[in-house]
């Protein structure tokens, strides 16, 4: 028993991480898990802000000889840090409730209590019920949607998870110390784990306004508190400049990834900020309408009614026996909901997770005042304990399947089946991010599959570092339109230094570089372009092919050809592994799939295969029955 209280914390986390092995995702998955990890395997520059730290942390993991893919591996990092930050979020949890004015009292009348508190010395009532609490909150937190699936793939809010919760334990170590100790160590800590979580990700400022609170609480306005601020800011800026030195260092070594070339001050400044993101926020008030009821009606998914329910109740406890942290808590939670609304983003969600944390903090005030409560009405210890981790497992289990991506391989099968059904030194022009192109830089750039082939990014290609890069990657597919490049670098420059520009000129050298791509490319490789650029920019005739080609459909990609003669393409023997739990992006592949096969199809018919035709059609029979086949392809004969 001694060994349980003492090391609690530890073994809460160990569990924690055990069970986010059932939910690891194998391979890479939507959005940036490709990019990242490649950044971290082959020490490159993240997509703004850059996140130094979270590349440098991962490379040195990386190079653990596991015997495991390098992917999964980035994968059991993300899940390392969210449990290390279970076990953070358990000692901030302690300190506050072993620093507040609760009381438990209550006479130990049943002998089955009288075993539980005679079962060590160390052990009283009230280390058992704050063990409980912060057990209970910490499940919830875990077990919380959007922190679990932090969890379960390489990302940058799996590190900030945890250093997030480093700045929270060592903001109320200093809160709590006492004058006679060294209150300047104190501070002193916190400002190097905000400067860690800042060279992370700048969603950190969000902390900033209770950090505020809770520093002039303690200290108050006066000059001596003006000293500890300088130095405190003598330690962080320091460090977080040493930090980010890492993105100039390493531009200057041209990596293999260099989103933004940050080479000097100028681009390192861009970079550093995410300029290129900040059009997406307080974009509208309706905008931020939408992100707010998007967020009140996903909080009972996130927490659970256990969870919420819980939270109410601390939130009465604690402004009753815990003013302090209860203010903290509600300014955390508030100015983190109201900034992150204002970010007009799909994926918003994680922007979310120093709420989510603050509402955890709140479960544990209310499994206490539970506690509390029911230790009075001479309620059984053991059972309170029972029932606080069947509330914790049953949080497990509803959003277990939510949160698992243990068997997401879709966007690896993806990628490899488009790579794969081109032909050698093909080029291949898209911006599907989110599908193909960051899980292919992980392929291509890590595991070396088919990095003969080049996929253009038609959006970076709107930004002036993407040409360096293509440069140091593909010199031959650029070499043959430096003179359109250097035209739209020269437009662009006034833009990206936010001086007068001209759109027409821009869009007008960005289309010749489209354009130009193809024209020098078609006669020495292969050029594809991707459904998405089909359906939309060259329907609005934003994107036009040199004159005298056309596109033909291949199999997932649409090939640029001369002439009208039949193109043959690969049989369609690849297989797509979709997921049990489907969701907008693997719905997303599923549907281009689809086209492009009935697509193809019907190209077959139009040139008299009808039995190539049906390979097509048989092949969206069999994995693909939800699919609606056009009559125009049913009703042939076979």
């Amino acid at each position: 028993m001694n060994f349980l209280t003492k090391y609690y914390a530890a073994i809460t986390a160990i569990l924690v991480f055990v069970l986010y092995l059932f939910t690891l995702a194998p391979s890479v998955v939507q959005i940036d898990s490709g990019e990242l990890a490649t950044v971290q395997y082959r020490l490159g520059i993240a997509h703004p802000t850059g996140y130094p730290l979270f590349t440098m942390m991962g490379y040195l993991f990386l190079l653990l000889p596991l015997p495991i893919s390098k992917i999964l591996q980035a994968n059991l990092l993300a899940a390392i840090w969210c449990s290390a930050g279970i076990f953070v979020f358990i000692k901030s949890a302690e300190t506050i409730l072993q620093n507040s004015s609760f009381s438990l009292t209550r006479n130990v009348s049943s002998n089955k209590d009288k075993k539980v508190v005679g079962a060590t010395k160390s052990l009283d009532l009230r280390h058992l019920s704050i063990m409980i609490s912060a057990i209970f909150g910490s499940g919830i937190l875990a077990f919380s949607k959007t922190y679990w699936q932090q969890s379960t793939s390489v990302e940058v809010y799996s590190l900030h998870i945890f250093l997030i919760n480093l700045v929270i334990f060592f903001l109320l170590k200093s809160f709590y110390i006492q004058e006679s100790k060294n209150v300047y160590m104190s501070w002193i800590l916190v400002s190097v784990a905000l400067a860690l979580a800042f060279s992370n990700h700048m969603t950190t400022i969000l902390i900033i306004p209770g950090l505020a609170f809770i520093f002039f609480t303690k200290e108050k306005f006066s000059l001596i508190s003006v000293k500890k601020i300088g130095v405190m800011l003598l330690c962080f800026f320091p460090l977080l400049i040493v930090i980010y030195s890492y993105l100039p260092i390493r531009a200057m070594q041209n990596p293999i990834l260099n989103w933004g070339n940050p080479i000097d001050f100028e681009r390192f400044f861009r970079h550093f900020t995410g300029k290129q993101y900040q059009v997406w926020l307080f974009s509208s008030f309706d905008s931020a309408k939408e992100q707010l009821i998007y967020f009140i009606t996903t909080m009972p998914s996130e927490l659970t009614i256990i969870g919420l329910g819980f939270a109410i109740i601390g939130v009465v406890f604690s402004f009753k026996y815990a003013r302090n942290i209860f203010y903290f808590l509600i300014i955390t939670f508030a100015f983190t909901v109201l900034y992150s609304i204002n970010y007009d983003i799909v994926d918003i969600d994680s922007y979310f997770l120093l709420a989510y944390i603050s509402l955890a903090f709140f479960v544990v005030f209310g499994a206490f005042g539970v506690i509390t409560f029911l230790s009075k009405h001479k309620i059984n210890f053991k059972t309170i304990g029972a029932s606080f981790i069947l509330l914790a497992v049953l949080q497990f289990i509803i959003n277990f399947k939510g949160a698992g991506q243990s068997d997401v391989y879709t966007f690896e099968d993806y990628t490899k089946a488009v790579i794969g059904s081109v032909n050698n030194n093909s080029v291949i022009f898209s911006y599907q991010w989110d599908y193909l192109i960051s899980p292919s830089y992980y392929f291509q750039y890590a595991e070396k599959y088919r990095d003969d082939v080049t996929i253009i990014d038609k959006e970076l290609l709107r930004r002036s570092w993407y040409y360096n890069q293509l440069e140091r990657n593909h010199p031959e597919i650029v070499s043959g339109i430096s003179n359109e490049i250097n035209n739209f670098l020269d437009a662009l420059r006034p833009f990206e230094r936010d001086e007068n520009f001209n759109a027409q000129l821009i869009e007008k050298y960005y289309r010749q570089i489209m354009t130009g791509l193809i024209f020098t490319n078609i006669e020495k490789r292969d050029y594809f372009i991707a459904p998405e650029l089909v359906e939309n920019e060259m329907r609005r005739g934003e994107f036009s092919l040199p004159n005298g080609y056309t596109i033909v459909p291949h199999l997932f990609l649409f090939e640029v050809v001369k002439g009208k003669e039949y193109v043959p393409a690969p049989p369609p023997d690849f297989e797509i592994r979709f997921p049990d739990n489907s969701n907008h992006y693997t719905d997303f592949i599923k549907r281009i799939v689809t086209s492009m096969l009935a697509n193809r199809a019907y190209y077959e018919l139009q040139n008299n295969f009808p039995e190539k035709a049906k390979l097509y059609i048989d092949k969206l029979r069999n994995d693909f029955p939800e699919f609606k086949i056009p009559e125009v392809l049913t009703k042939f004969k076979y």
